[in-house]
């Protein structure tokens, strides 16, 4: 057994706001306290604190890592201000990688000032005829090269299959598989390395990959749970029906991006009216008679179920479905399994409602409301000002009780914990943002709780060493650092009693 103690800084546990030190045994808290009871303890190593503020970590209960590891080392466009600056970095790359596949990121047409996608025709030229496919930011819609489509000729019989070579729903997945299948082993293992030494580097302990068939297959995702590395994995299978899969792929629930529907931006997320800047209602993929079966299934496996639900027609069919599950099994079996809906950003109060009754987890993304929310964001082109202003009404979930988790949806906003905390206190809609106490447990204690770890996110004796050492510049308001201030250093992350990053 080695024990580990760390003094002289300031320590987070609940009932001693005033502790200093913790001691580890392995992968265990033995003890925390003050430095006068320090003083009595024994230890293989000791790690001066100097200071620096000891938190639980942050667990990002939402990320796709290969495409997240993929922007970081390769292509992304997020912050470009014009579709002009887009096609220049990507003939730049293009020109790095030496004809090369091309798999980018990050474009937003609603920040460019000519307000479009980029076409085809404008990868070809850019990429000198190669093959190349740009994600949109929300990764629901892409836009593909002429080589590339020439590749997945399918896709042009498929739903969501638009001139100039912008891909949504079926088409997308048949584009965005085919160019999937042109990474390596080593590519692949390379951007996941990259994704997770990121997330340590930021306090980040645990990610939570959602997965699927539809997302990057099942290669990828046994390949992310099998890599050697500190940070650790949980991973969702988003299969409707998929439990006996999602099992032998080692997922804790067929749950994460099962699509109900898309995404705001793409326009495929499914509404009860019409989008104000398109005539259309977006599209849904699962009906409510499909979300009851799966919800039923898991319950009785004691398997979590877990939906991708962003319009408010997509979210009725979820509470709905949840609904009839919980009318044949009981609502305590539906309570005891804690089942997941992933972003619910359209969500009404009658759907919150059933959400609480049916201890289900709202898996959130705050930075989505500080990158589209707002009076002027792309929320208000697409759903008109009222709509707009009642997403993501984080307050009124946790003021009913629903469990909230939050995370990045990486690649779609960066890893970026303390941003996410951040936007989710100063929310772009006034009254439906958390206390800065209550965004942190939710990014820290409640990802292990949507996760149905219940022993874990607290550092008292016996809970698992999960924890981050960070820089603070001035006092602590509250126990938490200064969210007005510039972020705090990430000097440590530690899982379960090993330094999976030390500066």
């Amino acid at each position: 057994m080695t024990t580990t103690l760390y003094r002289g800084g300031r320590v987070r546990t609940p009932g001693d706001p005033f502790a200093t030190a913790l001691l580890v045994e392995d992968s265990f808290i033995a003890w925390v306290g003050q430095e006068v009871g320090a003083d009595a303890l024994t230890a293989d190593i000791t790690v001066d604190l100097e200071g620096a503020w000891l938190a639980p970590a942050f667990v990002d209960a939402h990320v796709h890592a290969t495409s997240t590891g993929l922007a970081l080392t390769g292509l992304d466009l997020t912050g470009t201000t014009s579709l002009a600056q887009a096609l220049r970095l990507l003939e730049d790359h293009c020109r790095r990688v030496r004809g090369g596949v091309v798999l980018g990121t990050g474009w937003d047409e609603t920040m460019w000032e000519e307000a479009r996608p980029p076409t085809s025709a404008e990868l070809d030229r850019a990429s000198y005829g190669g093959v190349v496919y740009l994600a949109r930011t929300d990764v629901h819609s892409a836009v593909a090269s002429s080589a590339l489509l020439a590749a997945c000729p399918e896709a042009r019989g498929m739903a969501g299959f638009l001139p100039h070579g912008l891909v949504r729903q079926d088409a997308h997945h048949a584009v965005r598989s085919a160019a999937q299948a042109s990474i390596s082993t080593a590519q692949r293992r390379a951007a996941q390395r990259a994704m997770l030494d990121r997330a340590a580097a930021l306090g980040i302990a645990c990610v939570q990959e959602c997965g699927g068939p539809l997302i990057n297959g099942e290669e990828d995702f046994t390949a992310l749970l099998a890599l050697d590395h500190g940070v650790e994995r949980i991973g969702y299978w988003g299969e409707l029906d998929g439990i006996e899969r999602a099992r032998e792929l080692g997922a804790v629930g067929a749950a994460g991006d099962l699509f109900v529907d898309g995404a705001l931006g793409s326009r495929t997320a499914c509404l009860t009216g019409h989008y104000e800047d398109d005539a259309g209602q977006g599209h849904q993929y699962l009906d409510t008679a499909q979300v009851a079966r799966h919800v039923t299934a898991c319950t009785a496996a004691g398997l979590q179920a877990g939906f991708h639900a962003i319009g408010d027609a997509a979210l009725q069919a979820v509470t709905d479905g949840l609904t009839a599950a919980a009318q044949a099994l009981g609502p305590e079996a539906v309570r005891a399994a804690r089942h997941r809906v992933e972003h619910v950003e359209m969500v009404s109060g009658e759907q919150i409602a059933v959400l609480a009754e049916l201890g289900v987890v709202a898996s959130v993304q705050p930075q989505f409301d500080a990158l589209w929310g707002g009076e002027h964001g792309m929320y208000v082109q697409r759903l008109g000002r009222d709509r707009a202003l009642a997403m993501n009404p984080f307050a009124a979930m946790a003021s009913a009780g629903v469990a909230l988790a939050l995370g990045s949806d990486a690649p779609v906003t960066p890893l970026d914990p303390w941003g996410g905390v951040r936007a989710a206190v100063h929310h772009r809609t006034p009254g439906s943002g958390l206390t800065a106490e209550a965004s942190f447990a939710a990014h820290t204690r409640g990802g292990w709780r949507a996760a149905r770890r219940d022993d874990e996110g607290d550092l008292i004796a016996g809970a698992p060493a999960t924890f981050a050492v960070w820089k603070v510049d001035g006092s602590l308001p509250a126990g938490l650092p200064d969210l007005d201030a510039p972020d705090p250093t990430c000097l440590r992350t530690v899982v379960r009693g090993v330094s999976a990053f030390q500066a």
